[in-house]
């Protein structure tokens, strides 16, 4: 439970209608599987104790007090266990009959909540036997066959916290709750639950499944929690339906487990308390309810370090799935290619001024480009597509550039900087065999100048070309490539700018235009701003000195997205980059980021208008409002004390 992460189960026993005894002993079977498992929350289905389907049998004292006697032989059960867990089951109360859950906890009986809305329509009869639940939690007083005695309380605004767990706050509904316009869960999220657990008995029909998972998914969104959902399963009788058992585990908006119909077993899952925590604090919208007459029972959990089996994308910008992929990248194509025909419509712009390096970014720039010239019925030839070598650039960059632009129908212009360079050097006594930070800036401010010269002259706009990578790392020229009247890749991680180009070449149709895409594709990452190699290779690799973009874009997504801390990106990254980078390479690279975010707010202080295209972006008037002259002492603090833990590690396993 380290980090935030809670490992949570939703199990579907096999029961026999009306035989409480065997089925508390199924319970207790699968709680043991659970426990071994590491789970600390587990949910059992709607009257999993007697069976959903007992009908009339529910009026019959001995099921009760079977029930009953079932009830207390669980909650011994679990003494010296390390988990909370929630039973249907039915509890006369007051004359009357609930269909109840029972919370449950280290030989304790905690609470229970009665089901709110009764179904007695189509195939449902419920309102035959049972009353609706009452909001008002109660004391009620419950003895148990074997002499137990607790005060517990009974009632829908019932909340179980765990005080040894940040942030784990569990609210409960039963089945139909979840169905309905205003769901108790609803209510229960707004008062602080972070999980929310459904003990339910839906039957099947055909595509019910897909219904139900979008149900439980889409709850976990719209409440920005964890959802259990457990459901009863084969055992019940089939008189006229046929349970299927499909537990489903979702977590705002993302179903982390469904184990699928018509078999019986334990669906499991980690939830991330922190990342729902995250959540509720940047939504302003989010508007809890803290005056709600809500009781809260309190209960303990060992905190441990926990095995992550949760997935860990190692590149959470691009979709795993190339339909989910392709989708995403024509959406993006056409994000960008929107802002950009929208900024050019008012200000009655039809050039467009494009630098061109025969590089990935200005690559996308010129597509996007292309795009929204399409879409304003511009011809393409009013794009001014600029190439601009220099002391670096190779020939496998140039060729590319020019027949990028060819291929695609732009006006191509080639301005050499070299001179203009060597005379600036001239002008501020800089010794052109210095091949610092003043040889690199210099051109990336000659090519800007340039640039935007160009545009008075063609009375259009620069289009900007850096990418989000880029501009979390401070990785652009101050007034130089930092600057353009547009910046359409302003929020386009590099991991998902190579994504699409790639999808660009994979469906532009045109042989000629796909194989210099590729070949773009295949080119290292680089400013091209020193000379090359004897050979013509390109000598300064950008992944070289800032490291590898894709564990940059890992951290940046995750401290922006969620605000976690060093040490839980750290080992997420970890996980998620297992075998392909070890754990020093992980940790000095972090490091690196963490400082250059911090040093080089200025730069993104002063950015141009770009669109934003995902949930990450860094633009001083949208997501990132940052002083320019924050601390990064705290972040680098715990990265330093990680890296004496790691070394402390390694020292031990060479003395072993």
């Amino acid at each position: 439970m380290k980090d935030g992460y809670i490992r949570v189960a939703a199990a579907t026993p096999q029961i026999r209608v009306a035989d409480p005894e065997y089925n508390e002993l199924q319970l207790e079977t699968q709680l043991e599987e659970a426990e071994i498992a590491g789970a600390k929350v587990v949910v059992f289905p709607e009257l999993c104790l007697t069976g959903y389907t007992c009908q009339d049998l529910f009026w019959q004292t001995p099921l009760l007090r079977s029930a009953y006697k079932a009830l207390g032989k669980l909650i011994r059960f679990t003494r010296g266990k390390d988990l909370i867990t929630f039973v249907g089951m039915p509890w006369e109360e007051c004359g009357k009959l609930y269909n109840v859950m029972a919370a449950v906890c280290n030989g304790q009986l905690l609470g229970m909540i009665p089901k709110t809305y009764i179904p007695n329509h189509s195939e449902f009869y419920e309102g035959r036997y049972f009353t609706k639940g009452t909001r008002i939690s109660e004391e009620i007083e419950v003895r148990l066959p074997e002499g137990e005695q607790y005060q517990i309380p009974f009632g829908t605004d019932l909340l179980f916290r765990c005080t040894t767990v940040p942030g784990l706050v569990i609210g409960g509904e039963i089945c139909e709750d979840v169905w309905v316009p205003n769901s108790p869960s609803i209510r229960h999220a707004l008062a602080g639950a972070t999980v929310i657990v459904n003990c339910s008995a839906s039957d099947e029909t055909t595509g019910k499944d897909t219904y139900r998972s979008d149900l439980i998914r889409m709850q976990s969104a719209k409440l920005v929690c964890g959802y259990i959902c457990a459901n009863t399963g084969e055992g019940e009788s089939t008189t006229d339906l046929v349970f299927g058992g499909q537990n489903i585990i979702a977590e705002d908006g993302v179903v982390l487990a469904d184990e699928g119909r018509f078999q019986n077993g334990i669906a499991y899952a980690e939830f991330d308390l922190e990342r729902i925590r995250s959540e509720r604090r940047r939504m302003g919208t989010f508007e809890s309810e803290s005056d709600w007459n809500y009781e809260t029972v309190d209960f303990q959990l060992t905190p441990e370090m926990l095995k992550l089996h949760r997935p860990i994308e190692a590149n959470p910008f691009v979709p795993s799935v190339k339909a989910d992929r392709d989708r995403r990248c024509d959406e993006i194509l056409s994000i960008q290619a929107m802002g950009l025909k929208t900024r050019l419509q008012k200000i009655g712009c039809s050039h467009a001024i494009v630098g061109i390096s025969g590089g990935l970014d200005s690559t996308l720039a010129l597509l996007v480009t292309v795009r929204a010239f399409d879409a304003l019925k511009i011809p393409r030839n009013h794009i001014i597509a600029v190439t601009m070598p220099c002391f670096g650039t190779t020939d496998r960059t140039y060729n590319n550039a020019c027949k990028l632009v060819n291929s695609l129908g732009a006006q191509l212009k080639e301005v050499n900087i070299k001179d203009s360079v060597r005379q600036h050097f001239k002008d501020i006594g800089h010794d052109e065999s210095q091949h610092d930070v003043t040889y690199e800036n210099a051109q990336a401010r000659e090519r800007t100048q340039i640039l935007m010269d160009m545009s008075n002259q063609y009375n259009g706009i620069v289009v900007g070309t850096g990418d989000l990578s880029e501009l979390a790392l401070g990785w652009a020229t101050y007034n130089g490539d930092h600057m353009s009247m547009y910046g359409v890749n302003a929020s386009v991680p590099k991991t998902l700018v190579r994504h699409l180009v790639s999808y660009y070449a994979d469906v532009c149709c045109d042989q000629e235009l796909s194989e210099v895409l590729r070949d773009v594709l295949d080119t290292p990452v680089s400013p091209e701003l020193l000379p090359p190699e004897e050979n013509g290779e390109i000598a300064q690799k950008t992944e070289d000195l800032v490291g590898p973009y894709e564990l940059h874009d890992f951290f940046l997504y995750h401290m922006l997205r969620f605000g976690y801390h060093p040490a839980k990106i750290n080992r997420m990254a970890n996980y998620a980059f297992e075998g392909i980078y070890d754990e020093e390479t992980i940790l000095k690279w972090q490091k690196i980021f963490t400082r250059r975010f911090f040093q080089q707010q200025f730069k993104r202080s002063c950015l141009p208008d770009g669109p934003k295209v995902g949930s990450v972006t860094v633009s001083p008037r949208g997501d990132l409002r940052m002083s320019s002259d924050s601390s990064a002492q705290i972040w680098i603090k715990e990265i330093e004390k990680l890296e004496a833990e790691l070394a402390e590690k390694k020292a031990k396993e060479l003395e072993s």
